[in-house]
Formats: structure tokens, sequence, C-alpha cells
């Protein structure tokens, strides 16, 4: 990491002061560590191909905290969250440095990027973040997981369809479901319209976002209507492979 990376993160306080998010100089060098974290453990572990740090600032960074702009104050400030697919801590571990009164759970299916999670976790001495190894359509199952959080994100580039599947059941009645997605998302969402309903849940809004460095997103917002139905996540791997229509 370059000495600038060390000492100056502007791109990324200026991006989320535009998402009306006012990070402290302790916040920022936290987001720092993590970079330095991030790229030391990414020479041995496949956690990410984005690895300058204005483009981490960007692509990861910013765009993981950007799912604050649908979530409510409350919930921001105390409320429980999951991240499926957690990978390199996108977008749990920024989200939770941004707003560190949330708790949260980081849950990912490959044991290498959960001890990269775990020590990340440790190194910057954050306060109530599990981390689970797993796959979602297992750990759905457990009692102590399924539909016990306000909030589940996904930032994978599958279907909505198939990430409806692996969300929505961890999600409370009356939480929330974010997805990172690319603007044009909306023949995507129109496809999945049919396993949202299925699952339990409604298209609540899509939300456009707009970052420096990065081309335009969306979130999708699905709401937590009635409890999934016990059938569903289906075994592992079917969510993506058979999209429920």
């Amino acid at each position: 990491m370059t000495a600038a990376a060390e000492t100056q993160a502007d791109l990324l306080v200026s991006g989320a002061e535009a998402l009306g998010i006012r990070l402290t100089e302790a916040q920022a060098r936290q987001f720092v560590r993590y970079y330095a974290e991030l790229a030391r453990w990414n020479e041995r572990v496949n956690l990410t191909a984005i690895t300058e740090w204005e483009a981490v600032q960007s692509r990861h960074f910013l765009d993981s905290i950007s799912a604050a702009l649908a979530l409510p104050a409350e919930t921001l400030q105390a409320g429980s969250f999951i991240d499926v697919g957690s990978g390199g801590g996108f977008p749990g571990i920024p989200m939770k440095l941004a707003f560190p009164g949330m708790r949260c759970t980081l849950l990912d299916s490959t044991a290498k990027k959960t001890a990269f999670l775990a020590h990340l976790r440790d190194a910057l001495e954050l306060q109530d973040i599990s981390v689970r190894t797993g796959r979602a359509e297992t750990l759905a199952r457990a009692l102590d997981m399924r539909e016990q959080f306000d909030v589940a994100f996904a930032r994978a580039v599958a279907e909505v369809a198939a990430l409806a599947e692996l969300t929505l059941p961890f999600a409370r009645v009356g939480g929330l479901v974010v997805m990172h997605k690319k603007a044009d998302a909306a023949a995507e969402i129109e496809r999945a319209q049919g396993a949202i309903e299925t699952l339990g849940g409604c298209l609540r809004e899509v939300i456009p976002v707009t970052l420096p460095k990065l081309e335009d997103r969306a979130l999708v917002v699905l709401e937590k209507r009635r409890p999934t139905h016990e059938r569903y996540p289906r075994r592992p791997g079917m969510p993506s492979k058979r999209p429920l229509t």
C-alpha cells in the first residue's frame, strides 16, 4: 500500500458524504487498515480482483455502504444483518465500520475466506460480529439464523430470483433484503417476481445509486411479508441452477 493510501481516504470520505454518511477520522483509519489486511491476505487467498486503493474505495467500500440508503435510521443504529456470500467482507464489514451499532453475521461457504473475516474482525477490534462457514441453503434452516435478521444483504452476481431464495429465509417478517445490482436490472427483477412472492416477499423499491468512479448501480430492496415456507431454500446449488419462477 502506498504512503498516500496509508494516510488518505479522500474518495471514501467525500463519497460517503454524498450518500449522507459522515465518517470520522477514526472510521476512515479503520477502512485504511481494512484495505491493508485485504491486500496482504489477497496474495494467498483469492478475495478480490480489485486491488488498487482508489478502486477499492469506490467499487468495494462505497458500493457496500450505499446499502444504507435502503435502511431506516433505527436499523442503522442498532439493527441486525446477515451478509450472504460475504467473501472479502463486502458489504458487511464496510457497513459495520460505518454503522458500528449494528450487529452482523458474515456468511461464506469457503473456509479460507471466513478465516480472513475472523482475522479482520479481531484486527479491527470489532464487536457484535459472528462469522459462519457454510452454504446459505443449509444455514438458513438453522434455528438461530432462520428469520432472525432485520436485513439480509447480497452482493453476488447471481440472478435476483436465486438471491431471493438465498436471502429471504434469513430475514424476519417485516425485515428487508438488499441486493446490490447493476442499474439495468429491470428484466432480472421482472423474472424474479414469482420467486419473491413464493418465498414470502415483495419488491419494496429499486433505489438508483450514483457513485464516483463507478458505473451506475441499483439497490433492489425486498420486504419480507410472511414466513418463508419450510421447503425453501432448496438443497445446495439448486437456487442458482434452477431459479424459482
